[in-house]
């Protein structure tokens, strides 16, 4: 018995190298952690966010470079869902320096903040939290900076939306 326990484990253990030889490590996180999220202000509709979002985002010097409308795409195939947007924005030389120093960045790019409708009928704007990013790697100076910057023109961007406010 001792013994089959034995090649059990070794076995195991070839698998889980094997695999890891073959597919680079990821790292988990807990989804709440990895996201801000705001409601918006009372008396403040969902197109008003939007025209704010862009109004703010232009003043910013963030691109808006998409939008993708989740409700409607659903609805064209027939399915009923509640709110959901999705909207990107980019400043072009702050993503080259952030993927110039690690190509992992480009993976955060563009930045979004999406709409969202929850269950209740309230009105969400979402977006990654990039101080996960920023405080997990040992980044120099003037990439730091950067990501911070980005970081606190996303958070300006979704305050105006959530707030209505251009």
């Amino acid at each position: 018995m001792a013994v089959l326990r034995w090649v059990f484990i070794i076995t195991c253990s070839l698998i889980v190298q094997s695999v890891y030889a073959q597919n680079p490590l990821t790292e988990t996180i807990q989804i709440k952690q990895s996201v801000l999220k705001m409601q918006l202000n009372k008396g403040v509709k969902a197109d008003d966010a939007i025209k704010a979002l862009k109004s703010k985002a232009d003043e910013l010097n963030m691109k808006f470079v998409a939008h993708q409308s989740m409700s409607d795409e659903l609805a064209a195939r027939g399915i009923e869902s509640r709110r959901l947007e999705i909207f990107q924005f980019c400043n072009p030389y702050d993503a080259y320096v952030l993927a110039k120093f690690n190509p992992i960045f480009a993976a955060y790019m563009p930045c979004r903040i999406s709409l969202i409708e929850d269950k209740t009928g309230k009105v969400w704007l979402v977006m990654l939290n990039l101080d996960m990013q920023i405080e997990n790697k040992t980044l120099p100076k003037t990439v730091r900076r950067l990501t911070k910057r980005v970081n606190a023109t996303l958070v300006e961007i979704m305050t105006a939306g959530a707030t209505g406010e251009f």
